[in-house]
């Protein structure tokens, strides 16, 4: 299948080009802040959260989920799109007996995949800290899968986003710019309309019942990667 050949052929290209750095230093990053956190104000902290302490350490994590995840999707699309600017490889790799669609989707499915690791970890790193601060050892595995991948999937259309810009220029300083200040603007703009994709990955972990801005989130994903998908099949490659 063209589709899987591409996406194997984009897993070699990435390597060495700090992608993987990028994956493992989102939630190891977020997870240390709150491990400092804790363990500099634990009394403060045990007693303030004393009737639900797993859910003390995840709502302090959640706080920043939304902007590293923008900053994630920015960075990770443009990393990905720039393997191809660099190496000016558009005309060889479009000539090759794979179909245009097949590479565009092929590199959507590997952003998908990439942070959907760093979403696995995230959970995986909060339990180990909650565990290593002596939490109760019945882990709220819901809980942290949810805050994992809920705001993930709310987070799609800005992925969809992201990566057409980051394939369309070969300068990548307008669509990390736009991302950037997507991730910086996240955290003032939830007065605004429920309606703004930008607040969906926090709104969703918010709601006790986010299936709407899930869907949400996918579905205006899946329009902006159709969209996409037209311009880069009848865009004139350098």
């Amino acid at each position: 299948m063209m589709l899987l050949r591409s996406l194997r052929a984009d897993f070699l290209k990435i390597r060495r080009k700090g992608i993987w750095f990028l994956v493992f230093l989102a939630p190891i990053g977020l997870v240390a802040m709150q491990g400092l956190n804790f363990g500099l104000r634990f009394d403060y902290l045990s007693k303030r959260y004393e009737d639900d302490l797993w859910g003390g350490l995840i709502y302090n994590i959640e706080q920043f989920i939304p902007m590293a995840l923008f900053l994630g999707c920015t960075l990770i699309s443009s990393l990905v799109a720039n393997v191809e600017h660099q190496m000016s490889s558009w005309k060889q790799l479009l000539a090759l007996p794979v179909s245009r669609s097949a590479v565009f989707l092929a590199k959507f499915t590997l952003c998908v995949l990439v942070l959907a690791v760093s979403c696995l970890l995230l959970p995986i790193l909060t339990a180990g800290l909650g565990l290593l601060l002596g939490f109760e050892p019945a882990l709220p595995v819901q809980e942290l899968l949810s805050m994992g991948f809920i705001p993930y999937l709310a987070a799609w259309p800005l992925l969809a986003l992201q990566l057409w810009l980051s394939l369309t220029f070969r300068n990548q300083a307008l669509p990390v710019s736009i991302g950037v200040a997507a991730a910086i603007l996240s955290p003032f703009t939830l007065d605004l309309s429920v309606w703004l994709p930008l607040n969906w990955a926090t709104l969703a972990m918010m709601d006790t019942s986010p299936v709407a801005y899930l869907l949400g989130g996918v579905s205006l994903s899946l329009f902006l990667l159709m969209i996409s998908l037209l311009h880069f099949n009848r865009k004139d490659v350098d």
